[in-house]
């Protein structure tokens, strides 16, 4: 799915309501992570904390009405564009550190890690540690049978 501008401008614009319910000059920073949930029929994109408290949603046009099997894998890279648009925005929001944008289906279920803020280290990928259990355990095995 190719994302319209429109498309892009209306998720930011969501992005950008969900960082202003953590207000800069709080002292006292959030433990939370931030919950995307969207739904297809209703084209309507959430925001939630790790207390289930809505913190945001709009209609993304574009995802109206879309029956596609493949919807959540086609916006995952949607998502992931807007999120990195908006990164310096996201990382000074005052949240502990480490914490992420993650993708979930209408029962809260994670369908993908979208953005892990870990003071130096960011993750826009679950693809990079993709294999790196199988590495682990041929290393170990490896290292066993000297």
């Amino acid at each position: 799915m190719k994302a319209t501008a429109q498309t892009i401008q209306q998720i930011e614009r969501a992005l950008r309501k969900v960082v202003a319910k953590f207000p800069a000059d709080t002292e006292d920073p959030v433990l939370t992570d931030i919950h995307l949930q969207v739904k297809a029929e209703s084209g309507e994109l959430l925001a939630f904390n790790d207390d289930d408290e809505e913190l945001t949603r709009c209609v993304v046009e574009q995802w109206l009405g879309t029956k596609d099997e493949n919807f959540y894998k086609d916006i995952i890279p949607v998502l992931r564009q807007c999120l990195q648009n908006m990164k310096e925005t996201l990382e000074a929001m005052p949240v502990f550190k480490p914490f992420s944008f993650v993708l979930v289906d209408d029962e809260k279920e994670t369908v993908s890690d979208l953005y892990l803020v870990d003071d130096d280290t960011q993750i826009l990928d679950g693809e990079l540690l993709k294999g790196l259990d199988q590495e682990l355990d041929e290393f170990l095995k490896n290292l066993l049978s000297d």
